[in-house]
């Protein structure tokens, strides 16, 4: 019998909003805290774990601008998948910086992504997708896409990943489900649900929603917006799901973490960039 997924744990690597916290140019007072829960870089993830066979493995949940920043941080040193979640470049604009894995791996990198969205990347980063109308045979990331289908689950590794559509204002985005294809827990991160940039849940993601030992949830601020969750509805929205942990992400300057943290329900928290889990 194979061995199990074991030592899965997940690292936010950034947990701001598309401008970033600090925002260019304010001074409130957590743009200037001094505390570096409110550094929040653009909003990604990584998944580590080792596979059945012993292989340590990376899964990047989406790559932000400042993704080159976010590896030295963190020594990531391969990325063997990406999950895309959808376009909007503070999600995508880091896409350049993995040819670096390519290098360290020497093998390419699959990237998942629903249809619409992995037309807009290969449109978005043409000279990687479309290598051979480059002018030049420069160095760019060497990506195997993959159009997957809300709904039908893909298995990589030993995990089983799952997207399933929610609703980021009128713009469809993927969330994914991970767990184990064997069933074990993953160290007690897995199953876990990735769920950035969301302002409404549709009734049939609900089915991918229960059961989870992890979930990572959209949290603007407070002042309600088009297309995310402010801090009442994701805390509504987490305890409908009532997974055994969740962990708020995407929030602008609007939130300072000692302020809100201590307020929140049990079993919720606002995460930190560099926050791993589960602790």
């Amino acid at each position: 019998m194979p061995e199990r997924v074991t030592a899965a744990r997940l690292e936010l690597l950034g947990t701001g909003t598309s401008s970033g916290v600090p925002v260019i140019a304010c001074n409130c007072a957590t743009c200037v805290s001094d505390d570096p829960r409110d550094r929040r870089l653009r909003t990604s993830a990584a998944l580590r774990f080792t596979d059945p066979q012993g292989q340590e493995r990376v899964w990047l949940m989406d790559v932000s601008p400042d993704h080159r920043e976010q590896a030295l941080r963190s020594r990531i040193s391969r990325c063997d998948a990406i999950l895309i979640t959808h376009a909007h470049m503070d999600h995508i604009a880091g896409l350049d910086e993995v040819r670096r894995y390519n290098v360290l791996m020497r093998a390419p990198i699959e990237v998942f992504a629903d249809a619409d969205t992995m037309a807009d990347v290969e449109r978005v980063f043409r000279y990687i997708f479309s290598r051979h109308t480059n002018a030049n045979d420069s160095f760019v990331a060497d990506l195997i896409p993959h159009r997957v289908t809300p709904g039908l689950a893909v298995e990589r590794h030993g995990l089983r990943m799952r997207p399933f559509t929610m609703l980021h204002g009128r713009v469809p985005v993927l969330a994914w489900r991970i767990e184990a294809v064997d069933g074990g827990d993953g160290g007690g991160l897995l199953p876990m649900a990735y769920c950035t940039d969301v302002s409404a849940v549709p009734p049939e993601a609900f089915e991918w929603l229960g059961g989870l030992q992890t979930l990572v949830l959209d949290m603007l601020r407070f002042r309600a917006h088009p297309t995310h969750f402010t801090v009442d509805e994701a805390v509504s929205v987490a305890g409908q799901l009532a997974a055994q942990r969740t962990v708020f992400v995407h929030m602008t300057h609007d939130i300072r973490h000692a302020e809100l943290d201590p307020r929140l329900p049990a079993g919720m928290a606002l995460g930190f960039d560099g926050m791993q889990l589960p602790a």
